[in-house]
This record gives structure tokens, sequence and C-alpha cells, in this order.
């Protein structure tokens, strides 16, 4: 059994592309793994530093997290901000991660081109809290996005790092968890890329069916085929690749008769779309419901959550500070 930590950011709320690209995935992780599974609300504060409703959103995710089917009797789910240990590595690691290297760091140059008036030391030491998140459980294994490749190498060289400077084998080098085929890329509505909250291309679990159909009634297509059997514009494409997740097989297999004859209306194939999306999500959806409404059961997953994670992060943080030299008198 392998030790795995996802983490997700308290202002992203989940999508259909979250769900079925790698939360899916999860349920099954959570059964073969001891896994991790934590609410980045100390990360968020870099792109977001004066959120307008930081609790609310925190809430939302973990409503969302545990509706999907992550199991806080199985795995541990809790908030950063309730385990000050990670803060504690992250000031660590600070003093050997070197201003240069986070500076070359795509993520940092993307986001300091979009955001050119909020350039704070968070922003650029992200990688050292993210790795202090992975490393202080001393994980083996992180599932990660193309985008948090460059980050998961950083951790796996602040733990290097680490090890070689004190002569010591105390942190793993953690690998990406590799779903292999059965991790699904849902694409956006707006005809190219992923799904995504920043794109504003994205199906929320929680959004209500009126708003799922009006989503999808506006997605981006084309003006259709122009002779039979053409290949599908990306546009296209991608509401095919969405129905091939949601739908029935006799559904796809319906809609692309259609646009291989010329016969497709894009009106028709949408409106199956969205009511196919609504059937999918219903029963998520209204597990969310439930679970905001019950702040009994939610305080008790995130308290115990959070237990287990500094029982977890203080062992961890013991051994590092014996290593530096932090010793009692």
């Amino acid at each position: 059994m392998e030790t795995v930590v996802s983490g997700i950011r308290s202002t992203g709320n989940l999508h259909l592309g979250n769900y079925y690209g790698a939360i899916r995935n999860f349920l099954k992780m959570q059964l073969e793994n001891k896994c991790f599974f934590f609410i980045a609300d100390y990360h968020a504060l870099t792109t977001h530093p004066k959120p307008d409703d930081l609790h609310g959103n925190i809430k939302q995710v973990i409503a969302e997290y545990l509706a999907c089917g992550i199991d806080p009797e199985i795995a541990t789910v809790f908030i950063q901000s309730d385990v000050p240990e990670v803060t504690e590595l992250y000031l660590l690691l600070n003093m050997n991660a070197y201003v240069g290297e986070l500076e070359r760091t795509t993520s940092f140059k993307e986001k300091i081109r979009k955001h050119p008036d909020n350039i704070n030391a968070g922003l650029l030491t992200y990688p050292v809290l993210m790795a202090a998140d992975i490393i202080i459980h001393k994980a083996n294994k992180v599932p990660v996005g193309k985008d948090q490749e460059q980050h998961l190498e950083m951790t796996r060289r602040f733990a290097r790092r680490f090890n070689m400077i004190y002569g010591v084998d105390c942190f793993p080098e953690p690998d990406a968890y590799n779903f292999g085929k059965e991790l699904i890329k849902i694409p956006g509505l707006d005809g190219t890329g992923k799904m995504g909250k920043s794109e504003g291309n994205g199906i929320f679990l929680a959004d209500p069916p009126q708003v799922i159909r009006k989503k999808v009634m506006s997605a981006v297509t084309d003006s259709g085929p122009a002779e039979t059997n053409q290949a599908m514009s990306e546009p296209v494409k991608n509401l095919f690749s969405i129905m091939n997740v949601v739908s029935d097989q006799s559904t796809v297999n319906y809609f692309t008769d259609k646009y291989a004859s010329r016969e497709i209306r894009y009106g028709e194939l949408k409106k199956q779309l969205a009511e196919d999306i609504i059937k999918a999500t219903d029963p998520i959806r209204n597990r969310i419901n439930d679970l905001l409404t019950n702040n009994e059961y939610l305080s008790k997953v995130v308290k115990e959550g959070a237990d287990k994670a500094r029982a977890s992060a203080a062992r961890t943080l013991k051994e590092v500070r014996g290593i530096i030299g932090y010793k009692s008198f």
C-alpha cells in the first residue's frame, strides 16, 4: 500500500472534467492506498488574496468531494489550514529553495503575465508549499495533471535536496500516480481545450438543470458537415466526447450516424446531451445539497480528518526538526 496525497484549491468547484477525469479513479485509489485528500485553502490565496467567501468555498468543495464518493472512513479528508505543521515545513523548505529556480517555473511566469498587479511572495513559493503538502506525509504518489508535472518535479527536487544536505533518507521522491487508460480528458464547451473553471467552459456538478441546459445549448459548434463522412471539427468532436461519457451507446450511435449522413441537427444533439448530463449528475447534485445542510456531519469529517493529518504531519516534522538540529534542552 502506497501513500497518496491530492489537493484541490478551495476556489475550484468540481466540474465534469474533474469527476470523469480523475475523481472516479480516486474512488478506486482510496481502497488500494493510504490517501490524503485536502482542500488547499492556503494555495487559493496566492491568486485570490481577498476571497469573497473563503469559508463558504471550502464548505462547498468538501461537500462536493464527499458527494462524489470520497469516503472519510477510508481516506483522510482535511483542510490544509487545519494542519499548521505544513506551514512550518514550508518555512524550512524555503530556506533551501532558490529564487532563480522558482522564478523559472512555467506557472509563475504565466500567473505574473495574467496578474501583473498581484506578484506576491506566496505565488513565487507556491511549489514549495505544494512540496510541503506532499512530503510531510511522505507520499509515494501524487495524482497530477499535465499542468502540475513541473511542480511535482520540483517537489522531488526539494525532497532530494533536503536528503543530500543533511545526509539522510528522510523523504521519498514521489512519482505521478498513473491512471493509464482509465484517465479521461473532458473537453470544454467553448470548442477548444479541456474543461476548467478559469476557462469559463465548464459544467459544474452543483449546477442545477436549467443552468446545464443553458450552458450546453450555448456550446460552440460549426455550420455542419458539407459532405458525407466529413471529419468532425474540434468543437463538434468535443460534444461527442462528452456524450460518449454521459449518454447511452445507442444515443451516441444515433447522432454519429446522423452526422455521417449530414442529417444532424446540432440543436437536437445539444438538447439530448443536456438531459443526459442532468441525469448523470442528479445523484451527485442532490447529495451535495444534502451535505451542505448538514453542518454537524461536515464538521465531524474535517475535525477527524485534521486529527489524522496532524498525527501524520507531526511525526514527519519532529523528525525533520531533529535532523536540522532543533532539539530540546
